[in-house]
């Protein structure tokens, strides 16, 4: 009996928010899973299942971020060099 498995379908709604608290916010998918109800396997499912191209949006804010992180590289590349050459 304790290995009874129950089908129930999960909303599509509830399905994209779990994913993008896990991909957006960062929780883990154990926390996820115990917060919503869901199995551990089934949300791993559905990241792996999940093939999708980004949107424009996602895109861009992506290119963004990579540009502001190269920035900061620079800078702190340039700062490091500063700092050698003083000692």
């Amino acid at each position: 009996m304790g290995n009874t498995k129950h089908n129930y379908r999960i909303s599509s709604d509830v399905k994209e928010q779990v994913l993008k608290r896990i991909k957006e916010e960062g929780i883990s998918v154990v926390k996820a899973s115990e917060e919503h109800g869901i199995s551990t396997h089934t949300i791993y499912r559905w990241l792996t299942n999940k093939v999708s191209t980004p949107t424009i949006q996602e895109f861009n804010k992506l290119k963004k971020q990579n540009q502001e992180l190269l920035a900061l590289v620079g800078e702190l590349t340039i700062k490091l060099s500063q700092a050698q050459k003083k000692i």
